[in-house]
């Protein structure tokens, strides 16, 4: 869901990735000083859900440096009350323009719960609750790749019909969500439609 209000932080971020693609950061407040003037408030632009996997680092990938995301990191972006409060907190309190669901390439969730699926093995299990009903709702995946993104659409929509802040502060204009996709072996955040 794109608006007006989030487009400009949303090339900035694309941008950034593109910076990271070619090797050539242009970050420069990842200092000591800069933290130091951060030291009693952030004013973060946008918020990215991302997975806990250590190959997604949405700062490096965005070429961002201190203060300018407000990131969730949680494994193959499942949401549970904790995840989404602190994406209301971003969006409510900290007043972020953008907010990015990142999904990605080779991710262990999507692969654990394609094996596993329909069973709960006593482990994961809140994470397989926030994966299974994708499959309930398309079926078994040939690529976790295609998993992953139709996940992503999944989180946005659970998003909006569980959380009334997300849901109007998208209404009222005030936040554009956007789904990407990080392709590991190119380095591109693809924006899915």
């Amino acid at each position: 869901m794109t608006c007006k209000r989030g487009a400009d932080e949303l090339a900035k971020l694309l941008q950034g990735n593109k910076n990271f693609m070619a090797g050539t950061p242009t970050a420069k407040n990842m200092c000591l000083q800069t933290l130091q003037s951060l030291a009693l408030y952030q004013e973060p632009y946008a918020c990215v859900l991302s997975c806990s996997d250590s190959r997604v680092v949405p700062e490096i990938i965005f070429d961002c440096g201190i203060g300018e995301l407000f990131v969730v990191r949680v494994a193959g972006i499942a949401v549970g009350p904790n995840v989404k409060e602190s994406i209301e907190y971003a969006v409510k309190k900290l007043h972020v323009p953008l907010l990015i669901l990142l999904g990605h390439d080779d991710c262990g969730v999507m692969k654990y719960a394609s094996e596993q699926y329909p069973a709960l093995p006593g482990q994961f299990e809140s994470i397989l609750k926030c994966v299974y009903p994708v499959i309930d709702g398309a079926g078994k995946f040939d690529c976790n790749n295609q998993f992953a993104r139709k996940h992503t659409q999944w989180v946005e929509d659970f998003l909006l019909k569980n959380s009334s802040i997300i849901r109007a502060a998208v209404e009222t204009e005030q936040l554009t969500i956007a789904k990407c996709h990080f392709n590991h072996h190119t380095g591109e955040v693809e924006v899915l439609k």
